[in-house]
């Protein structure tokens, strides 16, 4: 792979609610705009072998989130029958329900700063706390507590690497090699190169 800053790969899922809502051209689109590449792109039935795998998650990230839905089950007032860290668990068993009711479409994104700059179109995790302008916050309307109180995942669109680290991890998991295609876009001239030579007839 080609180590320069304009050729770096991130990963990004457009989740069930974003099929069956008809934002795959939306979403797609964001990122086209702004001039990021899509190099691979395939709708799926994800399997709940790759779901476990791509939510590959520790006893403290387990912890953490199980500790707000405890708080937001409190503040609703509804019964607690179990520990943080098992809220948490279920976190991830909802999740892969989810990911695995309806296809989805996984794509690789290639550009320069793609994972952070994804990211920042993406928007944050909780869709009615996500900025105006994100995908998440102009398409969605979903939150923490009101999917922590119906014991469902978060309906927020997309997944998108945090990292490259995790970009590469999870690439890995939806994608053969042989399955990302290397091309030039002609926009790639304005973009990235040194001299626009050739431009003027």
């Amino acid at each position: 792979m080609n180590n320069h800053p304009k050729k770096e790969r991130t990963f990004v899922i457009i989740k069930p609610d974003g099929v069956q809502r008809g934002l795959i051209g939306e979403i797609t689109k964001r990122f086209e705009r702004v001039g990021l590449k899509i190099t691979a792109s395939k709708m799926i039935m994800a399997t709940e072998e790759q779901c476990w795998e791509h939510y590959k998650k520790d006893d403290a990230w387990f912890i953490e989130k199980g500790t707000r839905i405890l708080n937001d089950r409190k503040e609703a007032g509804l019964e607690i029958t179990k520990e943080a860290i098992d809220y948490g668990k279920e976190i991830i068993e909802m999740l892969v329900k989810y990911m695995t009711a309806s296809p989805i479409v996984a794509m690789v994104i290639e550009g320069n700063n793609a994972t952070s700059l994804v990211t920042k179109l993406v928007g944050s995790t909780e869709p009615t706390t996500s900025d105006v302008g994100t995908i998440r916050g102009d398409y969605s309307l979903d939150s923490y507590e009101i999917s922590g109180i119906d014991e469902r995942a978060v309906r927020n669109l997309i997944h998108c690497s945090e990292d490259t680290t995790e970009a590469e991890r999870e690439l890995k998991i939806w994608f053969n090699e042989d399955e990302i295609i290397s091309y030039r876009l002609i926009a790639e001239q304005m973009l990235y190169d040194v001299n626009l030579d050739g431009i003027l007839e």
